[in-house]
This record gives C-alpha cells, sequence and structure tokens, in this order.
C-alpha cells in the first residue's frame, strides 16, 4: 500500500492600493473528479461540518461539543488518512471547539483558520497550547479572504468585516465567520451562531447573500434567521444542526415557521451532501 503525502498548502497574499489584505489559500494542483462532498454531522448540540472535493482536499468546520467528531470523521476518510488540510473555528464556543480540540490531538493539520478571539476557558487554552505545540499555522478570516480548495471551488470570507484577532468579546457569537463556500453554479451560506444584528449588517453591506442552501445559524435559535436575512439569502434548503431534544429547544418554532426545506440533523441524522456544481443530491 502507497500513502501519498498531500500537497502542502501555498499561500498568495494580494495587497490592493486601498490596504484590503487578502489571502488565499491554494491546495495545489491535482486532476479531481466533479463531485464535491459536504457531511453535516449529527453529532450533538453543535456544528461539525466535513468538505472533500473530488481530487481530496479536506477541510473540517467546527466540530461540535464532544469527541464524537472522531466517530464521524472516521467513517469518511480512510483510518491510514491522518492527514486534514483545513481547519476552521467559526468562534471558541465549546459546541464548536471541543470536538475540534480531539481533531488537532489526533490529526495532522495543514493550517487552522480562525477569528482569532480570545476566551478565558479552560477549552481555548488547552485549543491554544496544542496549536503551539504541533506547530499548526493559524491566519486569520476576514472580509475579502479567499480558500481556493482548487480551481473551481473556492469558499469566500464574508465576515468579521475586520480583524478581531487577540480581542475579547462579550458575544463571541456575534464573531463567527461567515463564508460562501462555491463550486460552478452551486452555493452553501455558512453562518457559524451569529444573531440578527450581524445579519443586519451582512444586508446592509451590499454582499452578494443569495445562496442555494443555508446553514441556519444557532442552530435554529430565535436570535437568529430573521425574515430579511432569510429573504436575501433565499435559499432553496435550510440546514439545522441541532442535538434532538437539546435542553435550549432549538430549533425554535418561531423559525421554522420563516422558512421552508428544513432539515434538522438531530430528527434525520447525518446529512450528506454531493453536488458536481450544477445538480444537488441530499442522502441522510
Amino acid at each position: 500500500m502507497v500513502i501519498q503525502e498531500k500537497n502542502k498548502i501555498r499561500i498568495l497574499i494580494v495587497l490592493f492600493v486601498i490596504t484590503i489584505i487578502i489571502w488565499v489559500f491554494v491546495f495545489g494542483e491535482a486532476e479531481q473528479s466533479d463531485v464535491l462532498k459536504i457531511d453535516f454531522f449529527d453529532i450533538g448540540q453543535g456544528d461539525g461540518i466535513f468538505v472533500e472535493t473530488g481530487d481530496g482536499k479536506q477541510m473540517l468546520i467546527d466540530a461540535g461539543p464532544s469527541n464524537v467528531i472522531l466517530d464521524k470523521l472516521g467513517k469518511e476518510i480512510p483510518f491510514y488518512d491522518r492527514y486534514i488540510d483545513l481547519v476552521i473555528l467559526t468562534h471558541p464556543e465549546h459546541d464548536h471547539i471541543n470536538g475540534l480540540i480531539e481533531i488537532i490531538k489526533r490529526y495532522d493539520v495543514g493550517a487552522i483558520i480562525t477569528t482569532g478571539v480570545v476566551r478565558d476557558t479552560n477549552q481555548y487554552k488547552e485549543w491554544v497550547k496544542i496549536i503551539e505545540q504541533k506547530n499548526i499555522p493559524i491566519y486569520i478570516a476576514q472580509l475579502g479572504g479567499q480558500i481556493e480548495l482548487n480551481k473551481d471551488i473556492k469558499l469566500n470570507i464574508l465576515y468579521p468585516f475586520d480583524n478581531l484577532a487577540g480581542k475579547k468579546v462579550s458575544n463571541t457569537n456575534n464573531t463567527s465567520i461567515v463564508g460562501k463556500l462555491i463550486y460552478k453554479d452551486f452555493e452553501l451560506l455558512l453562518t457559524g451562531d451569529i444573531e440578527k444584528s450581524i445579519e443586519r449588517k451582512l444586508i446592509n453591506s451590499g454582499l452578494n447573500l443569495k445562496s442555494d442552501i443555508l446553514k441556519v445559524a444557532h442552530h435554529g435559535s430565535k436570535t437568529s434567521s430573521s425574515k430579511e436575512f432569510l429573504k436575501a439569502v433565499d435559499s432553496l434548503v435550510n440546514i439545522i444542526q441541532a442535538g434532538k431534544d437539546n435542553k435550549y429547544g432549538h430549533p425554535h418554532q418561531e423559525v421554522l415557521n420563516r422558512m421552508a426545506n428544513v432539515l434538522v440533523t438531530g430528527q434525520i441524522g447525518d446529512l450528506e451532501i454531493l453536488t458536481d456544481g450544477v445538480s444537488i443530491e441530499f442522502f441522510y
């Protein structure tokens, strides 16, 4: 058995005359199939999204509140594959960061993208400690950043608008990374746990939010998913990651009433999406 080492990530930094810095991750060039796979894991009350391109590039966005993510991920990648190209922590709350701590302990990670927001919690301190021990490169997410998984698939960062590295904030939900995953005609909007105030800022920014699929913010909480935001996104399918019978009552009924074609992981289990950039298939 021959195990090929994954292509290392190259980073291109482009400086515009208006002093906006945009970083671009390029995962290397390789022949790829037509299929992009996106897994929304049923991992309890938290987010965990695994993206894999046809040429084997892998990206993990958040990983839920526990080590359940290890079993889920183990079913998606071969046992001998201990490398993940990119890990994204949308914001350092326990239901997003705890599982990622277990991931970076057990896997080699090419790079990490985060907001850089600081929290005074044991989980956050452990997260930082492991990253330093393993010398994993960290990059700060900001509007204008772009991750190129390959020449056809990219994740555009829409929020935060500013560099938040090193800052302490009272509500980290509203620092969540918001990004749009684009593959040809396919668009998926990822929203972390942002609330209505940030949704308004995104609408007022003039950014194109329209997407085929919306990863509904904050597990379907009534603090998010305003009518105006849902109208701006105009999604065909809405995905909520929330634990079955969770103590928060997520997703809230008033949110469900505002949208159609809703899939909740706590009800259907793991959800897998396959797309060639034109057609979309759902499996659960």
